[in-house]
């Protein structure tokens, strides 16, 4: 039966919808979203608690959207649950419209991360990694890398992005080293000018550009100076509160659609700050828990 709704297409296709988040979540196995699959399990596909866990959801609620009742589902939980079951951009924007809204924008504003991305992530839970957008915004984080950089589940606005922070919150420089942070400005200002030139004056970057002209004396005096390609170094390295100083390699895998990038970190192997890692990967993730 569809239904009126708020926003959008104002229909909801409650049968259609309630078929495919079943067909999806069938359709994937516990190590596709980086879950254990334990000994004795008999269950075809995930189970609708493991569903409701990665789109941040209860069960039941989850669970009446299975079964084609309950409340018609607002944006934001269509778009936890096409996250959460690792759909495409296709996918997405089709289960968006079969709940009665219109998509969301693709490109770089967008925060739906792809599958492929996710798959990586979802197997290096032993490693930091953290996928992010063009502008800085952590969007899904390991374990690891939470414990490295901070947990960025919470944060929200233009606080979201590394660069808003770095000249509005103090905290934002504390885990890099000071005799780097002045350097850091700079990549950061260059990189903003970078993406409001190829975004455009109405893009989110012109809006965060302007803002931090507002609040920021030295974002103010490095923009006036129109630097652009200052890019940090190789190597970058954190000053971490409980494991102290580590020097970590980034590597990075674009997705060049969304523009988001997978961001690893490592250790030479039998350095200091490969030790420093591994003990971090017993403290820190204790922290976060």
């Amino acid at each position: 039966m569809r239904t009126h709704g708020k926003e959008g297409t104002d229909v909801i296709d409650r049968p259609e919808l309630a078929a495919f988040l079943r067909q999806r979540r069938q359709s994937l196995q516990p190590e596709d979203v980086g879950l254990p699959r334990g000994q004795r399990r008999r269950t075809q596909g995930l189970r609708r608690e493991e569903v409701a866990e990665l789109c941040h959801m209860s069960t039941d609620y989850y669970a009446r959207l299975e079964r084609a009742s309950g409340p018609a589902p607002s944006t934001q939980m269509i778009a936890s649950i096409a996250q959460g079951l690792h759909l495409s951009l296709g996918e997405r924007d089709h289960v968006f419209r079969l709940a009665g809204h219109n998509p969301p924008v693709r490109g770089s504003s967008s925060d739906h991360i792809s599958p492929g991305l996710l798959r990586i992530l979802d197997r290096m839970n032993d490693t930091p990694a953290e996928i992010v957008s063009e502008l800085g915004e952590t969007l899904r984080q390991t374990p690891l890398g939470a414990a490295l950089t901070g947990d960025a589940s919470q944060r929200t606005g233009p606080e979201r992005s590394l660069g808003y922070r770095w000249f509005t919150d103090p905290g934002a420089r504390q885990s890099y080293p000071p005799e780097e942070r002045a350097a850091l400005s700079r990549v950061y200002a260059s990189g903003l000018r970078e993406i409001v030139t190829l975004r455009g004056p109405e893009s989110t970057a012109a809006q965060l550009s302007t803002e931090l002209l507002e609040v920021s004396e030295e974002f103010r005096t490095l923009w006036a100076k129109r630097e652009v390609g200052v890019r940090p170094p190789d190597s970058k390295r954190f000053l971490h509160p409980t494991v102290g100083l580590l020097e970590l390699n980034c590597q990075t895998l674009l997705e060049p659609e969304q523009a988001h990038r997978l961001l690893v970190y490592t250790a030479v192997p039998g350095s200091e700050s490969y030790a420093k890692l591994e003990l971090l990967a017993v403290v820190g993730t204790q922290v976060l828990s």
